[in-house]
């Protein structure tokens, strides 16, 4: 049985990479160290390693309900340890009582720099206060060139691990009968908009699937999906519980609050 079968066509290449990595830690025999994965890279590095062989797997984002994490492949000697994961800690001081900083302008800021999205984890908001979450080895980087959002001038604070906010996305869970599975139908449902409205949003890349952009409408969604449109928010597929008796698809979608 191919191990491919249990997963989408689109998500080949990074499965080659996951037993790369799983072959890398067999020979060498010593852990390797990610950057920054999406959750739905982390259920993809989890199911192909399991949680019983030679090589086991940790993840570690700053804290327990954080989104986006590093992975650590070791062999199942190895001990794991907070620091083994190499993030560093900042919050952005700015001068709030005349700018507004929001997370979109932060994350446009920091690739502005030149750098991939792994190699930073969540951005962190809580009211005013914003802290960052990075790999080690840009720290320096980011330290001596993140000087500013947009037009506010900012400065970067070194946070311990225990200072990070708590931030924690709520699913508002609720029922949904669908006609089919196909990405504009569960967008145009899930959001009250028509399949009219839905397509042009799909087809200008403001549609992401499992954080990946999509531009086909006839995507065809599965449990565990995150969607997210522009402007509207994010929403998960937490299951498909079957037809109903018109043939219709009964989903249960979690809708970010």
């Amino acid at each position: 049985m191919s191990i491919y079968q249990h997963f989408r066509e689109e998500e080949r290449a990074f499965i080659d990479l996951v037993l790369e990595w799983k072959e890398d830690v067999l020979n060498q025999y010593s852990p390797k160290l990610t950057d920054f994965l999406d959750p739905r890279e982390q259920q993809i590095v989890s199911a192909i390693i399991g949680t019983e062989g030679e090589v086991l797997v940790s993840f570690d984002g700053g804290s327990e309900q954080g989104e986006r994490k590093r992975a650590l492949l070791y062999p199942d000697y190895y001990e794991v340890g907070n620091e083994d994961f190499q993030l560093s800690y900042y919050e952005l001081h700015y001068p709030s009582k005349f700018v507004t900083v929001e997370h979109p302008q932060v994350l446009g800021a920091l690739m502005s720099l030149g750098l991939k999205r792994s190699k930073f984890g969540d951005v962190l908001v809580q009211d005013e206060r914003i802290q960052l979450v990075i790999a080690d080895e840009i720290s320096s980087y980011v330290e001596a060139n993140f000087t500013s959002v947009g037009k506010a001038k900012i400065s970067l604070v070194k946070k311990d691990r225990t200072e990070l906010l708590q931030v924690q996305s709520e699913f508002q869970e609720k029922t949904y009968t669908v006609s089919s599975m196909r990405l504009d139908v569960l967008l145009s449902t899930i959001y009250n908009l028509s399949r009219q409205k839905v397509q042009p949003f799909i087809g200008s890349g403001a549609v992401k699937v499992n954080f990946k952009t999509v531009e086909q409408p006839s995507f065809e969604c599965k449990a565990d999906d995150i969607l997210s449109l522009r402007g509207f928010g994010r929403s998960k597929v937490i299951s498909v519980e079957g037809k109903t008796k018109k043939d219709k698809w009964r989903v249960i979608v979690g809708k970010q609050q």
